[in-house]
């Protein structure tokens, strides 16, 4: 997709996913057969349910109909909440991620995986688990110093409202 339609587009978008209380992530653009793509990732501090997906996705469509932004072809619309394996880009990503597991690829070349305790403008506090029975280790990184981050998925992680009861 062009950055000019790109741009229309989130220009057109994002005062109508702000309206529901999300943010506009992501939008992408593929071919799909002879047919367009159109995805639109959200999301929010409380995540996204899907019939919030879908209550949005007939207004874009609506929209987007009613401004023929798209033109004359046909496209496929989808509108979705990011994968949990999406990459960290934004301030408020790593907030979101707050007591989740990370993998960080750092500036240096270095990798570390390590859960988010706390996040500022500078950076986070960072819990790095023990290995072969040692304690956790606490370590603060930059944001400077994050080349890549990804939440990593864990199966036996205890949600933060079993943590609080």
């Amino acid at each position: 997709m062009s950055t000019t339609q790109s741009d229309r587009l989130r220009g057109l978008l994002e005062p109508l996913v702000a309206a529901k209380g999300l943010d506009l992530e992501e939008i992408e653009m593929s071919k799909a057969g002879k047919r367009r793509m159109l995805r639109i990732i959200v999301d929010s501090d409380e995540g996204v349910e899907l019939d919030a997906c879908a209550e949005l996705s007939r207004e874009v469509s609506d929209l987007l109909d009613a401004t023929e932004a798209m033109g004359e072809d046909e496209y496929v619309l989808e509108v979705s909440s990011p994968g949990a394996d999406r990459p960290l880009t934004e301030h408020r990503h790593y907030i979101r991620a707050t007591g989740r597991l990370v993998k960080f690829q750092t500036s240096d070349g270095g990798e570390l995986i390590a859960r988010i305790l706390e996040v500022d403008d500078e950076g986070m506090d960072l819990e790095v688990p023990g290995v072969k029975g040692r304690k956790a280790t606490a370590r603060r990184i930059a944001f400077t110093d994050i080349a890549k981050a990804r939440v990593e998925i864990e199966f036996n992680r205890k949600d933060k409202k079993e943590e609080e009861a």
